[in-house]
C-alpha cells in the first residue's frame, strides 16, 4: 500500500492538506467543519467509503482497536489472563462465515454491500499503515499499553459483539425466580405487557429443575458482553474472572451472582433507550414534517456515536452511527430523515440438555443421543503461555455451561447468530430511500438490534402538507411513518400451551422456533391521523397483535412516552426550538402522582415539613437550579428501595435488581398497601402515608449527609449531587495531570430515569443522550446535531472535548448539508489522491 507523505498549508485558521493512496481511483475531497464533522466529497463509491473508514480510523483509533480486539477474542492477548473468560464467549459466539459465505452476508446489508464494507476496511487500514510508521504519534493509549493498533478484515465490521441483544440473561434470571417464589408472584412484581390477562399471562411454566439453574450457566456470555476495565496490575479485581479452567463442572446451588454485574446488566436493560418523534406539517410551522431523535447509550469519552457526511454518485447523507460501521445509522438524505430507538423482540431462547453419561460431548435430541459440534481454539495470553479452549455446540447454539455431575448442558440459541445480523448495518440500504416505500423496504433487511424506526419525508413538489400550494405543481404531501424491525422468532404452542420464551426450556426438540416473522409484519403505522408518532422504548404492540410471542413481554415505563405526546398534543405547531426545548425536558411525570399525596399530610419534624413545604410549591421539573428536585429525588429513591425491601423476598433479589415504576405507583395508590408475608401467605396491611413521612424522613436526612444543614444550599445540580464527570478508561493508568487532561467534568445535569432528558437514576450521569438530532423537512441546512464531548477520541485533538460544555447546556451546533454552507464552516480541508 503507499501512501505519500503529506503536504500542508495553511492560511489563517484554514488548513488544506494532500494526501495519496494507491487504492483510491479518483481525488476524494475531505472538508472537516469547526465542530469535527467530515463531509466527505468523493467521485466513486468505493472512494466515499474507503474515506470514510480513513477518516474514522483518524479520529477513533483507539476506539476502533478496542472494537477489533473485542469482535476477535484477543483481549488476553493485551491485558493478561483476567480476560481469558471474555475471549472463549467472544470466540463461542462469533459469528463464523467461509470464503463462500462472506460476500453474500456483506450484501444483505446492501446490494453492493460486500463493495462497501470492503471499501470500508481498506480506508481504515490505510490510516493504521500510515500511523504505524510515526508510532510516536499514535495516541497516548496505545503508549500507555505498549501497543499498536491491528488491521481490519470485513468479518470485525459484521462482529455482533457489542449489539444490543436480547433477553437471554433475563429467561435465566425469571427462571430462577419461578423457582424460588413461583409464576404468581413474579407477575405480581414485575410488568410483562402487553395482555388481557396479566394474572396469567405470560405462561412461565418451569420445564426444565429450578434448583439446577442457580449455577453460573451464562458466565461466558456474560463475559463477552461486560465493558472493559483497565485496571493496574496490584488491582485484586483483575483476577476476578480467573483463567480458563477445563474441570469438570459441580452444581453450587448457593451459588449468587456478581452483584456488581448484575447491577451493570440491570442498569443497562433499564438505562438504555431512547426517544424519537416525528410529526407531519399540520403541527409544524414551517408545514414540513418534522423529526427528533436522541438515542440513551452510556456516558463515555469518546461517545459511541460519530457524525459524518457522505456526498458520492448515488450517496448524499448526513448523520451519525457507530464509527466502526460504514454509512448512517440515524440523519438524513435528500428525501428524508430517519431515526430509531429500542423495540423489543426476544431473539435468544436458553435451552436446558440431558447429556450422555459415558460421552458429555453428546446430547439428547428426539429420543437420540447428537453430537456436538467442537471447534479447538488458542487463546494467546499477554505475559504467560497460550490457553487452548473447546468450544462447543448444540444444533441450537453455543453451549455456555457443562454440569458434568447432573449430565446436563445448557446452549443458548441467538437469533442474532442468524445472517444479516450485524447491529445497525442495514442502515447502508435506508440511506438511499427516497420515500416511505423505500424506506420501509430497506427496513425489511434490519434484523438487530429491535428498533422503532421512524421516517419523516420531505415533499416531493407543491405545498407541504398543512401549507399552501404553489401554482402550477401538484400538491403532494411529506409522509411520516413507524415501522418496528428486528429478527423476531415464532414460537409456536407446545402441548396446547403458548410457549413465551420468557424461562429456559428443554433441548430435546419439543421446543423449536418455526421460523422468523417478516419484518414487515412487526407493528407500523403509517401517516397516522393523529399527525405524530412518538417513540420511547414503551410499549406500542397492540393488545391483540397475532404473534405475540415473537416481540418482547418487558418495556420501558410510558413516562417519557406520555411526556413527549402531551407536548405534541398541546395545539401548538412546533419549530425546532421547541423540539429542543423537549429533547431538554426535565418534567417528571411520576412526581406529579407522588407529590400530591403529601398535600394533607403534617410531619412531626420540622425539617422534614420543610422539605414537604418545598414540594407542594414545586412545578415537576428537575431543573439543576431546583432545590424542590434534590428533595424529590432523594425522597422517591427511598420511596423505591423501601418498597423493594418489602415487596420482593430477599431469596429473589439477587435476581431481580429493581422493580419497574409501574409497580411502585400502582402500589403508592393505595391508601393501605398489601403485603404478603415472607412465605407469600397471609397479607398486611402497610399504611401508605406513614411510608411517604418515613421515605421523606430518610431522604432529608440523606441530604443532609450529603449536602449539608442548609436546605436552600440543595440544589439538584452540583457537583455533591447530580452532574456528570466522564472518566477516560484508561485513567487508572495514567498520572494525576494526565486525567486531568483526559478526564472531563464534572458539570452540572437535570433530569432522571423518568424524564425525557434522560439521565439515570445516579448522582453522576452515567446513561442518556451524548448524540442528538433535529430536522426540519423544509430546510436541511436548518439540521440540529450534538455529540458529546466531541468527534475525537484522542484527547490531543481539538475536538476531543470541545462539544461538552455545549452539549452541557442541552445545546446543539448546525449540521450543514449544502456544499456552501459547508465550505462557509471548514476547518480544515484533506485533498485524497490516488
Amino acid at each position: 500500500m503507499r501512501i505519500a507523505p503529506a503536504l500542508i498549508v495553511c492560511i489563517g485558521l484554514f488548513c488544506l492538506t494532500t494526501r495519496s493512496f494507491a487504492q483510491l481511483q479518483k481525488p476524494v475531497e475531505v472538508i472537516r467543519d469547526r465542530w469535527g464533522v467530515n463531509h466527505i466529497y468523493a467521485q466513486t463509491e468505493h472512494d466515499l467509503f474507503y474515506a470514510q473508514g480513513y477518516c474514522a480510523a483518524q479520529d477513533r483509533l483507539f476506539q476502533l482497536e478496542m472494537w477489533r480486539r473485542q469482535a476477535t477474542g484477543t483481549v488476553a492477548e493485551l491485558l493478561g489472563p483476567q480476560e481469558l473468560k471474555r475471549d472463549q464467549g467472544a470466540r463461542l459466539f462469533r459469528f463464523r462465515t467461509t470464503p463462500q459465505t462472506l460476500n453474500a452476508e456483506l450484501n444483505h446489508y446492501h446490494p453492493r454491500g460486500a463493495a462497501i464494507i470492503r471499501a470500508f476496511v481498506e480506508g481504515i487500514n490505510a490510516y493504521i499503515t500510515e500511523i504505524r510508521k510515526t508510532p510516536d504519534k499514535l495516541p497516548f493509549e496505545f503508549k500507555v499499553l505498549k501497543t499498536e493498533p491491528g488491521l481490519w478484515t470485513p468479518e470485525i465490521v459484521i462482529s455482533r459483539h457489542q449489539g444490543l441483544l436480547s433477553n437471554v440473561r433475563d429467561e435465566l434470571n425469571f427462571g430462577r425466580l419461578v423457582y424460588l417464589i413461583g409464576a404468581e408472584k413474579l407477575r405480581q412484581l414485575q410488568w410483562f405487557h402487553p395482555t388481557p390477562t396479566p394474572d396469567r399471562e405470560p405462561n412461565l411454566t418451569l420445564r426444565v429443575d429450578g434448583a439446577q439453574l442457580m449455577q453460573p450457566i451464562l458466565e461466558l456470555y456474560d463475559a463477552f458482553r461486560l465493558p472493559l476495565k483497565f485496571t493496574p496490575p496490584t488491582d485484586t479485581r483483575q483476577a476476578a474472572t480467573g483463567p480458563v479452567t477445563h474441570s469438570p463442572r459441580i452444581p453450587n446451588l448457593h451459588f449468587t451472582p456478581s452483584a456488581e454485574v448484575e447491577d451493570w446488566f440491570d442498569t443497562e436493560k433499564t438505562m438504555v433507550g431512547s426517544n424519537n418523534w416525528v410529526v407531519d406539517g399540520r403541527h409544524s410551522v414551517s408545514g414540513y414534517p418534522m423529526l427528533a431523535n436522541d438515542p440513551h447509550r452510556a456516558q463515555s469519552a469518546p461517545s459511541l456515536r460519530y457524525w459524518v457526511h457522505l456526498h458520492g454518485p448515488g450517496w448524499n447523507v448526513v448523520g451519525a452511527g457507530e464509527p466502526t460501521l460504514p454509512g448512517v445509522s440515524i440523519g438524513h438524505n435528500e428525501y428524508g430523515a430517519w431515526g430509531l430507538t429500542i423495540f423489543e423482540t426476544d431473539n435468544e431462547d436458553l435451552y436446558v440438555y440431558e447429556t450422555n453419561p459415558r460421552n458429555p460431548n453428546q446430547y439428547r435430541y428426539q429420543g437420540r443421543w447428537e453430537p456436538m459440534r467442537l471447534i479447538r481454539d488458542t487463546i494467546r495470553v499477554k505475559g504467560g503461555e497460550a490457553v487452548p479452549v473447546m468450544l462447543k455446540y448444540t444444533r441450537h447454539g453455543p453451549v455456555t455451561f457443562e454440569d458434568t455431575r447432573n449430565h446436563k448442558a445448557y446452549a443458548v440459541r441467538a437469533g442474532w447468530l442468524e445472517k444479516g445480523c450485524a447491529p445497525y448495518l442495514a442502515s447502508l440500504r435506508m440511506n438511499g430511500a427516497r420515500n416511505w416505500t423505500e424506506f420501509r423496504q430497506a427496513c425489511a433487511y434490519s434484523r438487530i438490534p429491535g428498533e422503532n424506526m421512524i421516517w419523516a419525508g420531505r415533499p416531493s413538489a407543491g405545498r407541504p402538507s398543512g401549507g399552501q400550494p404553489s401554482t402550477g405543481q401538484p400538491a403532494t404531501k411529506g409522509d411520516i411513518g413507524w415501522q418496528a424491525v428486528g429478527i423476531s422468532p415464532i414460537r409456536p404452542a407446545v402441548g396446547g400451551q403458548s410457549w413465551t420464551g420468557l424461562v429456559p426450556v428443554p433441548g430435546d426438540g419439543r421446543y423449536e422456533w418455526s421460523g422468523y416473522l417478516p419484518i414487515q409484519k412487526l407493528p407500523n403505522k403509517h401517516n397516522p391521523p393523529e399527525g405524530y408518532v412518538a417513540t420511547a422504548n414503551n410499549n406500542l404492540t397492540p393488545i391483540d397483535f397475532p404473534d405475540r410471542n415473537a416481540v418482547g413481554w418487558v418495556w420501558a415505563g410510558p413516562s417519557r412516552a406520555h411526556r413527549i405526546e402531551e407536548v405534541l398534543n398541546n395545539g401548538e405547531r412546533k419549530t425546532l426550538t421547541d423540539f429542543a426545548r423537549l429533547q431538554a425536558d426535565y418534567l417528571s411525570i411520576p412526581a406529579r402522582t407522588l407529590v400530591p399525596l403529601l398535600g394533607p399530610l403534617v410531619a412531626d419534624d420540622s425539617r422534614t415539613e420543610q422539605a414537604s413545604s418545598y414540594l407542594r410549591k414545586w412545578n415537576y421539573q428537575l431543573e439543576p437550579g431546583s432545590v424542590a428536585a434534590s428533595i424529590y429525588v432523594a425522597w422517591e429513591t427511598q420511596l423505591r428501595q423501601a418498597l423493594y425491601q418489602t415487596m420482593v423476598p430477599e431469596r429473589a433479589r439477587p435476581y431481580l435488581r429493581s422493580l419497574p415504576t409501574k409497580r411502585i405507583l400502582d402500589w403508592l395508590s393505595l391508601p393501605l398497601i398489601p403485603v404478603p408475608d415472607s412465605t407469600g401467605g397471609s397479607l398486611r396491611l402497610m399504611n401508605r402515608d406513614s411510608l411517604l413521612l418515613t421515605s421523606l424522613d430518610q431522604a432529608v436526612s440523606t441530604l443532609t449527609k450529603r449536602l449539608g444543614g442548609d436546605m436552600d444550599e440543595w440544589q439538584y445540580g452540583q457537583r455533591a449531587n447530580k452532574h456528570i464527570s466522564l472518566t477516560h478508561p484508561l485513567s487508572a493508568l495514567v498520572s494525576e495531570d494526565e486525567r486531568r487532561r483526559i478526564n472531563l467534568g464534572p458539570i452540572p445535569r437535570g433530569g432522571y430515569s423518568e424524564t425525557v432528558n434522560n439521565t439515570g437514576s445516579n448522582l453522576n450521569q452515567e446513561h442518556g443522550a451524548s448524540f442528538r438530532i433535529l430536522v426540519d423537512t423544509e430546510d436541511w441546512d436548518r439540521t440540529l446535531g450534538i455529540n458529546s464531548p466531541g468527534q475525537s477520541g484522542d484527547p490531543a485533538s481539538p475536538h476531543y472535548r470541545d462539544l461538552f460544555e455545549l452539549w452541557g447546556q442541552n445545546g446543539y451546533f448546525p449540521v450543514f448539508f449544502s456544499r456552501e454552507k459547508v465550505k462557509a464552516a471548514a476547518e480544515q480541508t484533506t485533498i485524497l489522491r490516488p
